[in-house]
């Protein structure tokens, strides 16, 4: 799992011609910003954002009259209101059977008796074994499996094997801590036949990025042992020891004694550590790189390793030769598996572990899997992409080519690929009618925030161990009770608004959130979103004040921050949206600048982002919108403002604004692979003449992959009937049109023609000039920037920064002004009115945001004086 990252190009247009600090523009121009095109480099993006759809989450949640056990057994039955009374104590009675042992190291939530207490004899007895079933019959055959029945005649607890034991165990711990209990001094008399469906039921420590500390490893093991699940593979691609360049090297001694204590605390908690090697890189088929491979797994060997795991995953080369993976495989199946002894078989990851890009016949890969690998050997799958559904169909698709049932690797909640978005919603996508015939079990691969990855794996072990009774949302509810019993409602305002991926495996978000816009405020839908603003912004100190976990709210903190300020700036947009109603302009637009967000508030929340598909988008809707609506207000004309419009999903959303942003060293991207038929474009306001399209496509301008490579550019009046701009255009990063006679239009798009390619789309700008429009001549000493035609581009919400003076021309007919700016703090500005001959006709100060200024009699020129963002000047003729 990788992706190729490209940081885009800005490229520095500039409609001026410059003289003696004198500029003339087009009124109504949409201007780009400099900055320097940057190459691609191998990363993530390109396999795991393969898909757009967003589907809704299943389920509901239940009423569990206080008795909560995960993962849901698979037969529970309560003996009506019946109770035990163990206020007495506990005391174990330990069969006489060679296969038993007694289990008080795992019942230390117990009010155990020691055996020397002269109230032994009385305590309610506790049996537990496993083998010969000396009390209860019916046992699944199953590893795993057990009975826990808890009657007047005390707790009898039967299990397939030491694990189920120690699993009913795990369930007897949870009915202690359920509230129907008492304080731990009743017990429900209840009988409980379990079994897990999926042999294997854990997770991959596979993604790119910061590989867990030792802390939050052997926390999560812990948290494995206590919720089921049964297998932590180690696998974590920046470990340099686990691949290139040093995985035929041993660990420094540090690291090897902390790998024997993840041993060891996985032994405690019946889980098999899985350690892994990613030695396709630049292995050698050959004889010294077996050894080397063999010495390797010796090495873990000693320390308590008895299961291993080859990764052939995101390489090239030679290292990609499915005959020589398989003649590695079976020769250390035979070798070293077997000629151990007590050695789990090995698991493979193949080079080609997504069907988006599988070879699917007799001659590929995963069909010489099946022909020739040796049976025993586990073969990892991630689905028809790589971050996708869990679906019958994918598996009957690998399961035929490689001649068993696969084990899935399941890219979620890994976000090695949307690094600055933390993963807190429900796990779906999982078909529950899947059988250990289908899959041999399903691994999730994680974020590398371990500790906040508990609330998808809480849910994870739900599904492994009983797909049939999984319910989504009511099993993402249970966890978050677990993850945070004392700020649970917090943790969920938090949790429901940070679930999308925004792009690649999207993911349902703020669901019981309604959003709106201007057009469609009422007040019904005003209060209710503006208390769940309030809601966010609360949530951050609730959550400080109520989590006693110290590494999760580590890992949280940086997102609780910026979530806090979105309930600010979104509760802030409401009360924008009642101030504009007013119609209290002054108020207004001081209001509306104070809610903007600055560029270091943008760079700190894309860092750490949430409310990602209603919470954000709808304060940078609300803002524009209110922008907009102002602008038309105070000048009778709208807005010059674009749409991102199309064939994909992410078009209508705030990521369009990522070409329109005048900055192109972001870009929009689709999110998914271009197909016949697609387009990206933009609608104008209204339909107007226009006589330049500038569009950058592609995340940058040498050798990016994401763009039409064959296309027509295309313009219509009504969006139904299009006429071409440019037609035919082959392997163009740069498309340029310039009209000999203005074209009237409102749409303009870039339509994908005749094409082999698959890879998503992307512009990195989209530059509309409108015909219409007056000349204006600049001066002053900031009056060489591009930026000065942002105060004049017809669009609120982009701005020039002022740092000294600028001034412009007045034309004739001009009678006033209305100024749209920000002040630092305790700022103002000086406008001075000059004739044409320069003598100062008129100064005034402001210390306002917005003000209207008359031209005084005889002014040709007006320069403003003083540090200030200008968003806009309005000017009003006769």
């Amino acid at each position: 799992m990788r992706k190729y990252v490209a940081v885009g190009s800005k490229i520095l247009r500039t409609y001026m011609k410059q003289k003696r600090l004198f500029v003339t523009f087009a009124v109504g121009l949409c201007t780009l910003t400099a900055a320097q095109a940057q190459d691609n480099e191998f990363d993530l993006g390109s396999q795991r954002s393969e898909v757009q759809l967003v589907n809704p989450v299943p389920g509901k949640k239940m009423d569990h009259h206080g008795l909560v056990i995960n993962p849901t057994p698979r037969y529970m039955k309560l003996a009506g209101e019946k109770t035990v009374d163990i206020s007495g104590g506990i005391r174990t009675v330990v069969p006489k059977h060679d296969s038993e042992r007694p289990y008080d190291d795992d019942l230390d939530f117990l009010p155990l008796l020691n055996v020397r207490s002269p109230h032994y004899k009385q305590g309610f007895p506790l049996r537990a074994a496993y083998g010969k079933m000396p009390s209860v019959n019916g046992v699944e055959n199953v590893p795993g499996a057990y009975i826990l029945q808890i009657t007047p005649s005390g707790i009898d607890i039967s299990g397939f094997d030491d694990t189920g034991v120690f699993y009913a165990i795990q369930t007897l711990r949870q009915i202690m801590e359920n509230p129907s209990v008492e304080g731990g001094k009743k017990l429900p008399c209840i009988k409980i036949m379990d079994a897990p469906v999926f042999p294997y039921r854990g997770v991959v420590e596979g993604f790119y990025g910061t590989p867990w500390s030792h802390a939050v490893r052997l926390s999560l093991i812990d948290f494995y042992g206590r919720y089921k699940l049964n297998t932590y593979i180690y696998g974590p691609k920046d470990d340099p020891y686990h691949s290139s360049p040093n995985w035929r090297l041993p660990y420094p001694e540090r690291e090897q004694k902390n790998i024997k204590e993840l041993v060891d605390a996985c032994k405690r908690n019946r889980v098999d550590f899985v350690w892994a090697i990613h030695p396709g890189k630049d292995i050698k088929w050959n004889e010294e790189d077996y050894q080397n491979l063999v010495r390797k797994f010796d090495l873990m060997y000693a320390d308590g390793v008895r299961s291993f795991a080859i990764f052939f995953d995101d390489i090239e080369g030679e290292g990609t030769n499915p005959d020589r993976q398989v003649e590695l495989l079976n020769r250390l199946t035979k070798e070293f598996v077997k000629a151990k002894g007590d050695v789990s078989p090995l698991i493979i990851c193949p080079t080609d572990y997504s069907r988006l890009w599988a070879k699917p016949g007799e001659d590929g890969p995963l069909s010489i899997y099946g022909r020739t690998l040796d049976p025993s050997v586990r073969v990892f799958w991630t689905g028809d992409v790589v971050c996708s559904d869990v679906t019958k169909s994918t598996l009957d698709w690998v399961d035929s080519r490689i001649k068993r049932p696969a084990l899935f690797w399941w890219n979620y909640a890994v976000t090695d690929y949307v690094r600055n978005l933390i993963l807190q919603g429900p796990v779906y996508g999982l078909d529950t009618s899947l059988t250990d015939r289908d899959m041999c079990g399903l691994v999730s691969n994680p974020m590398e925030h371990g500790e906040a990855s508990k609330l998808s794996l809480y849910s994870v072990a739900d599904y492994t161990w009983n797909p049939k009774d999984y319910n989504p949302i009511d099993s993402w509810e249970r966890g978050l009770e677990v993850m945070m019993p004392r700020a649970k409602e917090a943790y969920r305002t938090f949790a429901i608004h940070s679930a999308d991926t925004e792009t690649g495996y999207r993911r349902d978000e703020s669901w019981e959130t309604e959003t709106f816009r201007l057009a469609d405020y009422t007040k019904e839908k005003r209060d209710r979103l503006y208390e769940e603003f309030e809601r966010v912004a609360k949530a951050p100190a609730e959550i400080e004040a109520g989590c006693t976990d110290t590494l999760l709210i580590k890992e949280l903190r940086p997102w609780l921050t910026e979530f806090g300020k979105l309930g600010e700036r979104g509760r802030k947009a409401i009360e924008l949206m009642d101030l504009y109603r007013s119609g209290d302009a002054a108020a207004f637009w001081k209001a509306y600048v104070q809610n903007r967000m600055t560029p270091a508030e943008e760079k700190a929340y894309e860092t750490h982002k949430s409310g990602t598909m209603k919470l954000q988008p709808f304060y940078a809707c609300a803002m524009a919108d209110l922008a907009d609506a102002f602008y038309e207000q105070q000048s009778g004309e709208k807005a010059f403002t674009l749409h991102g419009i199309g064939t994909y999903r992410s078009l209508a959303t705030t990521q369009s604004r990522l070409m329109l942003d005048g900055d192109s060293t972001t870009f929009y991207t689709s999110g998914e692979s271009q197909k016949a038929g697609d387009w990206m474009g933009v609608a104008l306001p209204e339909a107007m003449a226009v006589r330049e399209v500038h569009i950058l496509q592609g995340r940058n301008s040498k050798d990016d992959c994401d763009f039409y490579d064959h296309a027509a550019l295309e313009c219509s009046v009504d969006g139904k009937t299009w006429q071409p701009l440019l037609s035919d255009m082959r392997s163009r990063y740069d498309v340029l049109w310039k009209a000999v006679e203005p074209v009237e239009m409102r749409y303009i798009r870039l339509r994908r023609l005749d094409s082999e390619r698959t890879n998503w789309a992307s512009i990195r700008s989209f530059v509309v000039t409108p015909a219409a429009g007056a000349s204006l001549a600049f001066g002053g000493d900031a009056a060489a920037s591009d930026g000065v035609l942002l105060a004049f581009d017809h669009r609120p919400c982009t701005a020039f920064k002022n740092t000294g003076a600028v001034s412009f021309e007045v034309p004739h007919g001009t009678t006033s002004y209305t100024f749209l700016l920000s002040l630092p703090e305790g700022g103002s500005v000086s406008l001075r009115q000059y004739d044409r001959r320069n003598r100062l006709k008129a100064e005034t100060s402001y210390s306002e945001p917005f003000f209207a200024a008359a031209v005084a009699k005889g002014a040709a020129r007006i320069e403003l004086v003083g540090k200030s963002e200008v968003y806009e000047i309005i000017p009003k003729r006769k």
